[in-house]
């Protein structure tokens, strides 16, 4: 006799499958969310074709071609613009901006005479008509309505007939007759696949706003990453009014480019040189800083690396960072105590960066070690010096990506000294050299012994610190 299939479980948060009931989910942990799913579909026969196969030769390429959605910074992360039919997915944490971002790239699309519909779940229609008097996104070719079901939704589409459809946001909207709250894994998948087949039947250009966890991934199951064609994510902080777009997947251009924009009472604006917002002191000297070069994507950009030494009262001295990565700090502290004798077990130290700035890149660990060093002296690096390099655990440099545009970026905004990594690939120890690039001078050291040398910041304990006098 045939087999009957058993039956499978399927958990209700993440969408993780297991042969057997257990009480707690193997993959999200959480509790009681795993249920019996609904059993498999017969195996499907041949059908009707919409549309015979032709040669790729003779396929059109004109309906696919990207437009402008206003924006230039969110072209520049799209690849070009906005691609008929594509479903963009854009995600980031709670009030950073992704109603007023797309409310700004709605009202530029209706300005180019192009029908754009935007469905809010999560505000009413007139609350959104209030964000858009103040940032003046009012149009009469831009639709308004608050919708949480897909039918209604769908309806409006195909009433209205829009170019750009903007869903605010898909973990808001639910399908009568599916299981499970909106939100829910079953839903979002019904939702996204049916908003999905939308798109590519009417060839509208439709952007999904998502949610995201605490741990800053995008909430609801994997497979809607897969559904869409773009994934973004919007980041900022919430201290800082700078915000960034980044592409995590993109099929029609390239996944390593990013977005700059300024999120402010009026509105949100593209920023086209960023530089300005991360670098206080270009030509100042001040002790404990130095301008490091960090790749955003393709974009060279430039972000001020502050330290602070002080003696530190308890038996294990604080490490302190924001902007940065801990571990790398702590790495960049053993190398300079083991490799340049600067002691710091009985020191605070202190490291960030300026105007809110990540660096995430090793890119950063020279002007780091300068910033430390300077702090532990006393002594201001040069004026107007810029360093990029990654520091090695044996006290080496090592180079870095995209060096040429690093410092091409560097000169043009006016810095006078660049400390690069040699070149490792010649035979043989090799001396500090130079050269100039777009009247720059560059310093090419081979490990941060040289580089702290060169800049005259070497010293083998910080400086005591003078004590107030009485007044």
């Amino acid at each position: 006799m045939p087999k009957t299939p058993r039956p499978a479980y399927r958990c209700t948060e993440c969408g993780w499958e297991t042969g057997k009931w257990v009480g707690r989910c193997g993959e999200c942990q959480t509790w009681g969310s795993v249920a019996e799913a609904a059993a498999p579909a017969v195996r499907a026969a041949a059908g009707p074709v919409s549309t015979p196969a032709v040669p790729i030769g003779q396929v059109s390429v004109e309906q696919s071609q990207s437009r402008t959605s206003g924006v230039p910074e969110l072209d520049r992360v799209l690849g070009g613009g906005l691609v008929p039919g594509a479903v963009i997915l854009l995600a980031g944490e709670p009030g950073v901006g992704k109603s007023t971002l797309l409310l700004e790239v709605a009202a530029q699309t209706a300005r180019y005479q192009r029908r754009t519909l935007y469905v809010s779940g999560e505000e009413s229609a007139s609350q959104v008509r209030l964000r858009a008097d103040r940032t003046g996104g009012v149009h009469d070719e831009l639709y308004l309505a608050a919708e949480t079901d897909l039918g209604a939704v769908l309806t409006h589409v195909e009433q209205v007939r829009p170019e750009l459809l903007v869903i605010d946001s898909v973990q808001t909207i639910g399908a009568s007759g599916v299981e499970g709250v909106p939100g829910g894994v079953t839903q979002v998948k019904e939702v996204s696949a049916a908003l999905v087949r939308t798109a590519k039947t009417h060839n509208i250009t439709t952007v999904l706003v998502g949610h995201v966890t605490k741990e800053g991934s995008i909430a609801g199951p994997r497979v809607l990453e897969h559904l869409v064609d773009v994934v973004l994510h919007f980041e900022g902080d919430r201290n800082s009014r700078f915000r960034m777009v980044r592409a995590m997947k993109n099929r029609f251009g390239p996944v390593d480019e990013v977005g700059c924009f300024d999120l402010s009472s009026e509105g949100i604006t593209a920023v086209a040189d960023p530089t300005g917002l991360f670098v206080e002191h270009q030509t100042g000297r001040v002790p404990g800083s130095c301008v490091a070069v960090m790749m955003e994507g393709r974009r060279p950009m430039l972000a001020e690396v502050q330290a602070l030494v002080t003696p530190s009262p308890a038996e294990r001295p604080r490490r302190a960072t924001s902007g940065l990565d801990s571990s790398r700090v702590a790495m960049v502290l053993a190398v300079l105590q083991q490799h340049v004798g600067v002691r710091l077990h009985n020191y605070d130290v202190f490291a960030s960066t300026v105007g809110g700035a990540r660096l995430g890149e090793p890119a950063s660990d020279l002007a780091l070690a300068i910033a430390i060093a300077s702090a532990c002296s006393g002594t201001a690096p040069p004026a107007g010096v810029v360093a990029m390099g990654e520091l090695g655990l044996a006290g080496e440099l090592r180079r870095v990506r995209d060096l040429p545009q690093r410092l091409a970026e560097a000169a043009r905004l006016g810095f006078g000294v660049a400390v690069v990594p040699s070149d490792r690939s010649a035979s043989g120890p090799r001396a500090p050299e130079s050269w100039t690039v777009d009247g720059m001078r560059v310093l090419d050291v081979p490990d941060i012994a040289s580089a702290l040398r060169l800049l005259r910041l070497t010293g083998d304990r910080p400086r005591p610190l003078r004590p107030i006098a009485d007044s």
